[in-house]
């Protein structure tokens, strides 16, 4: 059994899609650029604010300015907005709950700005005691760059071997490796089964029930 697990947030153990998708749009569409399928946004996500911003601008509208401009309204919006539709995915609760009972440590690590994060993890799940939550933080490089999840390890104080790192995108993939952490991917976020295979992941699951066990039985 792992003596803490790390969750990705968006597309892990949410569901944030429509309210990100929703606050981009009409930050597009303020500035005359076009809007996106909420499909699209699958895509776009999971390296941070930033490359959210130039994915939905499209790099044949590309400026500086404009980059500035879009963040900037989409922030406030999204302040507004970021729980319209956002909820937890069936299941994610009962099983955080669980893993609680059974002792064991869990951490939330997101390229979400960490503010969003800090608010959205209060709201979402107020009775769920995590042990560490981390959004995008000054001074750290976004995922998969792995000095973010090193510090969090530090501050739980847990080793390396004795962690999983849980995501549902290459992205998440890649950390897992940089950082030397065992990683199950999750079926049901943005990406899909095929791009963690793809991207190396060793394991995967289709519901949280099936995670709760891959957690407890430690493989």
């Amino acid at each position: 059994m792992y003596q803490s697990v790390i969750f990705d947030l968006d597309g892990t153990l949410v569901n944030s899609l429509y309210d990100l998708a929703g606050s981009m749009n009409r930050a597009l569409m303020f500035y005359g650029l076009p809007a996106h399928p909420v499909t699209s946004y699958k895509q776009f996500v999971g390296n941070g604010r930033g490359q959210l911003v130039r994915r939905a601008i499209g790099a044949e509208h590309l400026s500086e300015q404009l980059i500035q401009k879009v963040t900037q309204f989409f922030n406030q919006d999204y302040a507004v907005h970021c729980m319209d539709q956002t909820k937890p995915y069936d299941g994610i609760l009962p099983m955080l709950c669980s893993l609680q009972e059974k002792g064991i440590q869990i951490g939330v690590l997101s390229n979400k700005p960490d503010s969003f994060v800090q608010e959205m993890m209060k709201k979402l799940f107020p009775g769920v005691a995590f042990s560490a939550v981390w959004g995008k933080k000054d001074g750290f490089a976004p995922k998969p760059d792995c000095a973010s999840v090193n510090a969090m390890l530090e501050e739980l104080g847990c080793e390396k071997q004795a962690c999983l790192y849980v995501g549902d995108s290459d992205v998440d993939v890649y950390l897992a490796r940089n950082a030397g952490l065992a990683f199950c991917g999750v079926q049901w976020g943005f990406r899909g089964e095929q791009e963690l295979l793809s991207a190396g992941a060793q394991a995967t699951v289709q519901t949280p029930e099936e995670l709760l066990r891959f957690i407890v039985n430690g493989r």
